[in-house]
This record gives structure tokens, C-alpha cells and sequence, in this order.
């Protein structure tokens, strides 16, 4: 268990402190930015309340103050600025500016005095039990009444603050319109929540403690509801920064894949008309190789495969596609998926000259494209998967394939 807490320890001091350089561009760009100055204390004391309590350097931290136990005031310091920090980016972020600058500064009002009665407690309760670990640290230093009075009174503070980053989370999860922010504000109170049992479990040590049963065995729940719950609020405030980019990911490998896909039939209506291309075909090889931009070259290729089946349906009559659908023993729908593949197979497997003859004799009812582009690619999807279940001799597994 010590190696996962030193493990979750690190993680949330490189997190938080990884977020704070990540935003600190972005904050010397935008430097009457209230919300994201907040945002920045936030992630940099959250770095520095792990970073300091790590076992490799508290001692060390310790004799370089010459103040046994200095770290865990620096925590308890640290912890009590992004509590409020928090607060202030929330009210700025869920209210109108004049009243999230009354809202902000009242919050900022109350953690600055609760800073100042713990940071005085603090020096009037010294010395306490001293260490090597912050774990054991803890354990002992509650056993002494006033430093058992004293950890209350910052676990009632931060329990306050986190029922408050609660509170205002979900509230501006309602309000948020993007979706990476509203997971990210999910994240966050999920974060808090956490935060809140590592209190009560923290709380329940204490009265333990001076009730004489040991709490020691809530030691695995506390310490981990507070590493895991800081490093979920740490992840959560950087959501709506990365968020995008894995939409935009994952964006680009659709439309990849969906430009993959179509390949077959865009092929086969480009060989019977090379005038659909707006530029030159790739070969199959090069073909693999994602295109600069996915996403317009799948626009081209729809628009092109719908060119070329607008030039080749004329050359098909119901009467031609009932009886070859007939023959193929497949349902007699034109507008389906599969409909559409029949009709452009067998307009393909007739010769041009043929083909040329018979245009403008199709009365075969067309389905109306789609409004949505996407609903149009997944459409035209299910026509090149039948296309090549009808090019292959497959015929009756393409229905199957649909009706699937």
C-alpha cells in the first residue's frame, strides 16, 4: 500500500505542476484573466502540497527550514489556497462578472482568515511528533489534543470547500454547453467527493484516537481518497483543454476509415467514369497512406461516388433491376442499401456502348440524400459493403449483412 500511495503521491505533484506550466503560456497571454489566474494557483499548489510531503524529500525540507514537520504546514497551507482558488474559478466561470466578483472575494475573505487561524494554531501547537513518512507523522501527531483540535479545524475547512466545489460543480455542469467541460466538471465532483471521505475518514482517526481504538486501519481509505480524488480535480481542470484534441482524433480516424470503406465503390464508378475525379487516382498502395486532410477527401469522394451513380443509374430501367434482383434472389427495394448496389452492378456488367444507348431510360424511384453528412457516409458505407458482397459472388450474405 505505501508504494501505491508514493506512486499516487508523485503522480498528482508531476499532474499538478505539469498543468500549471501546460496553462502558464496561455496565462501570461491572458493576464486579467481572474479564472484562469485561479485556475493556475490551483494546479501549481496542488503540485507543490504532493511534492513536498513525498517521504524522498520531507525530511530534507524539514532540516532546510530547521522546523520539524514544516511540510505539513506547507500542505495544509497549500491545500487551503486551491480550495479557494477553486471557488473562485467556479463562481467565475457559472456567474455574471460583477456578482462573481462579490461571490469570489467574500470566499477568498473567509479561506484568507482560515489561513491565518492555521497558520497561527499551528505555530502555538508545535512541536508535534516528527517522522519519516507523512503516514506515521499524522498518526502520531494527533495523539496530542491540541494538534488533534487543530487538524479538525483544517479538515472542517477543507471539507467546506469541497462541498462547495460540489455544489458549484454541478451546477455549471447544467449550465456548460460543450461536452469535454461537462466531463471535465464531472470529474472534478466526483474529485471532491472523494476529497470529502478522505475528511470524514480522517475525522473518525482523530476521534479515534482521543477515544483510545485504533484508527490505523482507515489509513489505506484516507490516504487514497485523497490522492486519487486530488489527482481526479487535477485531471478534470485540464479536460476541456485536451478533451478537443481526442474529438478531433478520433474525428480524423472516422473519417479515414469511412474514406477507406468507400474505396471499392468509388473505384468501380470511377472506372466507368473517369470524369468524377477531381483529381487524379492514388494507387491501392498509396491509397493506405492517410491523406493530408480526411476529412476533405472524404467529402470529395462522396460527392464523387454520387456523381458517378447519378451518370449510371439512367442507363437502368425498373423493369432491369426488378428482374436482376429477381434473379439474384434478393428483395426488389431500389432505394435499400443493398437496392443501390444491385442497381450499379448491374449497370457495370453491361457494356459501355450499351450503357450509352440506354441513358435517360431509368424511372427507378431515388431516395433524397441525407441532410446530415454523416448519416450520407454511413449510407453509402452499406452500399460499398453490399457492392463487394455482389462483385464477389456473395450475394445473399450482402442482405444478411444489412439485416444484421
Amino acid at each position: 500500500m505505501n508504494t501505491v500511495n508514493s506512486a499516487l503521491s508523485w503522480t498528482c505533484a508531476l499532474g499538478g505542476l505539469a498543468a500549471f506550466g501546460y496553462r502558464l503560456p496561455d496565462l501570461l497571454r491572458r493576464k486579467h484573466d481572474v479564472a484562469l489566474w485561479a485556475l493556475c494557483v490551483y494546479f501549481l499548489c496542488s503540485g507543490i502540497s504532493f511534492l513536498v510531503d513525498l517521504d524522498v524529500l520531507r525530511v530534507h525540507i524539514s532540516d532546510l527550514f530547521g522546523r520539524p514537520n514544516i511540510t505539513s504546514l506547507i500542505v495544509q497551507v497549500a491545500v487551503v489556497v486551491l480550495t479557494a482558488a477553486q471557488q473562485v474559478v467556479l463562481v467565475h466561470w457559472s456567474s455574471p462578472p460583477e456578482e462573481a466578483r462579490r461571490r469570489a472575494g467574500r470566499r477568498v475573505t473567509f479561506f484568507g482568515a482560515a489561513l491565518c487561524v492555521l497558520v497561527v494554531t499551528s505555530i502555538a501547537v508545535s512541536p508535534v511528533a516528527s517522522s519519516k513518512t507523512a503516514t506515521s507523522t499524522i498518526l502520531l501527531s494527533i495523539q496530542d489534543g491540541r494538534y488533534a483540535l487543530y487538524m479538525s479545524f483544517y479538515l472542517v475547512i477543507c471539507g467546506i470547500g469541497q462541498f462547495e466545489t460540489v455544489r458549484l460543480s454541478l451546477r455549471f455542469t447544467k449550465m456548460a454547453n460543450r461536452q469535454w467541460l461537462k466531463v471535465g466538471m464531472r470529474t472534478v465532483t466526483l474529485g471532491a467527493s472523494l476529497i470529502m471521505v478522505y475528511c470524514v475518514t480522517r475525522s473518525i482517526q482523530i476521534a479515534g484516537t482521543r477515544l483510545h481504538f485504533d484508527g490505523s486501519a482507515l489509513d489505506p481509505i484516507q490516504w487514497s481518497c485523497g490522492s486519487i480524488g486530488a489527482l481526479l480535480q487535477i485531471t478534470g481542470w485540464t479536460i476541456p483543454s485536451w478533451g478537443i484534441h481526442i474529438t478531433r482524433a478520433l474525428g480524423w480516424l472516422r473519417s479515414y476509415r469511412s474514406y477507406r470503406r468507400l474505396r471499392p465503390l468509388w473505384w468501380a464508378l470511377y472506372q466507368a467514369s473517369p470524369d468524377i475525379a477531381l483529381d487524379p487516382p492514388r494507387s491501392w498502395a498509396r491509397d493506405l497512406v492517410p491523406p493530408r486532410d480526411p476529412h476533405y477527401s472524404l467529402y470529395r469522394r462522396v460527392i464523387e461516388i454520387r456523381d458517378g451513380q447519378l451518370m449510371l443509374r439512367t442507363s437502368l430501367s425498373l423493369a432491369d433491376f426488378t428482374r436482376v434482383a429477381h434473379a439474384l434472389g434478393l428483395p426488389e427495394d431500389p432505394t435499400s442499401p443493398l437496392g443501390e448496389a444491385i442497381q450499379l452492378r448491374a449497370v457495370l456488367d453491361r457494356p459501355a456502348q450499351e450503357r450509352a444507348e440506354q441513358a435517360d431510360a431509368s424511372d427507378i424511384p431515388a431516395r433524397a440524400p441525407y441532410e446530415d453528412f454523416r448519416d450520407e457516409v454511413e449510407w453509402l458505407a452499406q452500399v460499398a459493403s453490399c457492392f463487394t458482397a455482389l462483385t464477389q459472388g456473395r450475394a445473399v450474405h450482402a442482405a444478411d449483412r444489412i439485416a444484421s
